[in-house]
C-alpha cells in the first residue's frame, strides 16, 4: 500500500490511505470499531478506491469496504486480479 500511495501521490492523485498498525501492534476492539467506522468515511469522500491486493487475497474487512464502495456506486478497481 506504501508504494501505490507514493505513486499516486507522486502522479498528483489524493490519497486517502487506511490507518495503519505495526505488525506486532495490539489493536483492541473498540480500536478496531473506530478504525473501520474511519475507512468508511474515507470512502464517502473517494472519487475510486483502489485495492492493493497482492496475488488476489482480500480480505474479510477489504470485501467489507469493497461491498460499501459499490454500493455508494465508487468505482472500485484492484492491483491483481481476484
Amino acid at each position: 500500500m506504501r508504494a501505490a500511495n507514493r505513486d499516486l501521490t507522486f502522479a498528483g492523485v489524493i490519497v486517502l490511505a487506511p490507518g495503519e498498525a505495526d505488525a506486532d501492534e495490539v489493536i483492541t476492539a473498540e480500536q478496531k470499531a473506530a478504525l473501520d467506522a474511519l475507512h468508511l468515511r474515507k470512502i464517502d469522500l473517494a472519487d475510486r478506491i483502489l485495492v492493493v491486493n497482492p496475488g488476489g487475497y482480500i480480505g474479510a474487512s477489504t470485501r467489507r469496504e469493497i461491498a460499501y464502495a459499490e454500493a455508494a456506486g465508487t468505482p472500485v478497481t484492484f492491483t491483481d486480479l481476484r
